[in-house]
């Protein structure tokens, strides 16, 4: 019983140190050019890709947190500003804040 536990408690260890993103320094700002593209869009999938890939797939497929292939279906950009915010579920809030959390949020809005 007590391995059990142990072993619980580390899986819930290791799910929460992944989701954990970096500080306000782990993502480059919204208006630097990363070379090719839309800059905002590309900027707004690195930082989605450095601060929630680990949770919700690189691909946006999932993983430990839900899809989100087509969350713009289902979420206003408001909404999820405010969902990266605040946090939802085992998520927690502003793992990514600012001028960074506005563009993730309008480039995942865009997700139908």
């Amino acid at each position: 019983m007590k391995m059990k536990l142990l072993g619980l408690l580390f899986g819930v260890v290791l799910v929460l140190a992944a989701c954990g993103g970096g500080g306000d320094d782990a993502a480059e700002p919204v208006g630097e050019d990363t070379g090719g593209g839309d800059t905002a869009t590309v900027n707004a999938e690195k930082i989605y890709r450095q601060n929630c890939g680990s949770c919700h797939g690189q691909d946006l497929s999932g993983g430990v947190g839900p899809a989100l292939t087509a969350i713009g279906s289902t979420y206003s950009q408001e909404e999820i500003e405010s969902i990266i915010e605040e946090g939802k579920g085992i998520m927690r809030g502003k793992i990514i804040v600012g001028p960074d959390a506005v563009a993730v949020a309008e480039w995942l809005a865009e997700k139908k």
